[in-house]
């Protein structure tokens, strides 16, 4: 169980590194990698009414965009 925390906080950390603008921000998937993200650890999905599907890592998320881009968005 503590192994997996620290990854979900490593992952957290890793997504609170970028400087966010009206919440969201956009980023490859390369430079999240390159920080150590691991796509395999997270604490919940979103689903909109639309079918889009957020993952979060508490309370900081990722949307796969098209090209290997990501938003990131922080849950209010």
């Amino acid at each position: 169980m503590r192994n997996i925390n620290n990854r979900l906080r490593k992952n957290y950390r890793v997504l609170d590194s970028f400087k966010l603008n009206d919440g969201k921000t956009k980023t490859t998937r390369t430079r999240l990698l390159d920080k150590g993200f691991d796509f395999d650890f997270i604490t919940n999905l979103y689903t909109t009414k639309k079918g889009t599907t957020y993952y979060f890592c508490y309370d900081l998320g990722y949307l796969p965009l098209d090209n290997d881009y990501y938003m990131i968005v922080k849950r209010e």
